[in-house]
């Protein structure tokens, strides 16, 4: 086998094999669509009774009126840093969740509330 023959051989070698590692990595995408699953089930059980089940703040306001309607724009403009604080910490008439998601579960309820249509 001639040197060029071997080189060319190796060549096509490395591209079979890193299209396939490609092909298998996850992507940054997929990722995102597998926080939104988690966070949908997570929101069903944790903030749907309050702000409904599509986020639209039409709940059974149990903790007191006005939840948040998640679908307007004023949230999909709000910084994730504060939304997830709000998660986190809470508000005047919504319970804190510190204590009850971790950190991957509060990202996933994000990734869920950046989903939701109007």
């Amino acid at each position: 086998m001639s040197k060029i023959s071997a080189q060319l051989i190796f060549a096509v070698t490395v591209i079979i094999v890193s299209s396939q590692l490609a092909i298998a990595a996850p992507k940054e995408t997929d990722q995102h669509n597998i926080d939104q699953v988690k966070g949908r089930k997570i929101f069903a059980k944790h903030c749907a009774g309050c702000h409904g089940p599509e986020g639209k703040g039409d709940g059974y306001l149990l903790l007191g009126p006005d939840p948040a309607n998640l679908t307007r724009p004023v949230t999909k403009k709000t910084p994730d840093a504060l939304l997830l604080q709000t998660i986190h910490e809470g508000k005047p008439n919504m319970p804190s969740w510190k204590n009850r998601l971790s950190e991957d579960e509060s990202r996933a309820v994000l990734a869920y509330i950046r989903a939701l249509k109007k």
